[in-house]
């Protein structure tokens, strides 16, 4: 993987770059459709590379781990085939869902054990374990394992559990450069950056990250619940820290505003399922305000969804008929929302690219975080 640094902004941290893989270019700032289990929901891949016009996808370990299974995607020559996605692929490693699974897991120093949430059948992680499902699943990216602390948490556990993940990291580094991947193109591998919302442990966590000397760095462990400014602050800390030269990515986030603020903080990669989860219940995201399409003003809008930008599902169907099937519960609603969303999204982040390289990103961004946030 190689990255290039195109631009800089000169009244924020935000950069344009390109990160080159094996399948394909990325162009920075980006933003990644999850693809929890190898599918965006209600997206077919073609909708994704042509409406969407996704550039890179996200799978999650822990649930490609139990469903398929690795020897259903070793079989098919990795996930790239089995779903039929020829761009490049992030996983996370399964680490927030492990952890996620209160009461049905046990962290130890060398791993954890946990319960399946589809069986409750009993499985064990390590950082060597986690390198090699990851090799096996067969993502361009992939991310260390790591302990995410949740919020609030006291500073003595978000201590401990740093320096559990600073172990783990250095055991992540050590399988995966001892390993090579099983389809014939590189893999790289991600740190991330912890320690809750306490400035000396991101800081710390940062440097330590950094020392690794690896080809992308992640932030993670906000976006769960702690406030946004919070969020901003501890981003803007860790952008200081970590190499320029390296992309960053920020882990889970988030709304439309969130991202543009990110891109001004120096965050090049973005992942969320918001854009997908709140389509499914009816919310869109739109380059002039949010929309409630089940709320009774949008039942004789006939108007486009979104003639703000170029999509055709934005263009093509009106609030009134995507109020209908959603009230209706019609399974097209999802569809047409969740293109309709991921279409704003891509078309956001490349909106703040094109504004980088022209020089003009921050005032554009001020205007755009005022428009995005409003309730229509």
């Amino acid at each position: 993987m190689k990255f290039k640094l195109e631009s800089k902004d000169q009244n924020s941290k935000a950069r344009a770059g390109e990160i080159q893989t094996d399948h394909g270019l990325i162009q920075t700032p980006i933003f990644m459709p999850v693809g929890t289990a190898g599918s965006v929901k209600a997206v077919h891949q073609r909708e994704l590379t042509y409406d969407v016009k996704a550039q890179i996808i996200l799978g999650n370990t822990y649930h490609l781990y139990l469903r398929p299974g690795l020897d259903v995607l070793e079989k098919a020559g990795g996930l790239h085939k089995f779903i039929g996605w020829s761009s490049p692929i992030l996983t996370d490693s399964g680490g927030y869902q492990v952890f996620s699974l209160e009461g049905n897991r046990k962290i130890k120093e060398e791993g954890v054990v946990f319960k399946s949430h589809i069986d409750g059948s009993k499985h064990h992680f390590t950082p060597e374990s986690v390198m090699d499902i990851q090799r096996t699943i067969g993502a361009d990216i992939i991310m260390a394992f790591d302990e995410c602390t949740p919020y609030p948490c006291d500073w003595s556990y978000a201590k401990n559990s740093m320096h559990l993940t600073h172990r783990w990291l250095k055991r992540c580094i050590d399988h995966f450069d001892s390993t090579t991947g099983k389809y014939g193109y590189a893999q790289s591998l991600f740190p991330i950056v912890q320690g809750s919302t306490y400035k000396d442990l991101r800081k710390d966590a940062a440097h330590f990250v950094s020392d690794q000397d690896r080809e992308g760095n992640a932030i993670g462990g906000l976006s769960v619940g702690e406030p946004a400014e919070m969020m901003y602050e501890m981003t803007d800390l860790v952008t200081d820290i970590l190499p320029e030269d390296k992309p960053r990515y920020l882990m889970g986030v988030g709304t439309p505003a969130n991202i543009l603020e990110g891109i001004a903080l120096g965050i090049d990669m973005f992942d969320c399922v918001m854009p997908t989860r709140n389509a499914r219940n009816g919310m869109l995201f739109t380059s002039e305000g949010i929309i409630n399409i089940r709320n009774e003003r949008w039942k004789m809008d006939f108007s486009p969804l979104d003639s703000g930008f170029h999509s055709h599902v934005s263009n093509f169907y009106t609030k009134a008929y995507l109020r209908h099937l959603t009230i209706s519960k019609e399974m097209l609603a999802a569809q047409i929302a969740s293109i309709h969303n991921l279409s704003f999204y891509l078309w956001l982040v490349t909106q703040a690219r094109e504004h980088i390289l022209a020089g003009d990103f921050s005032s554009w961004k001020n205007t755009m975080v005022e428009k995005v946030s409003r309730r229509l």
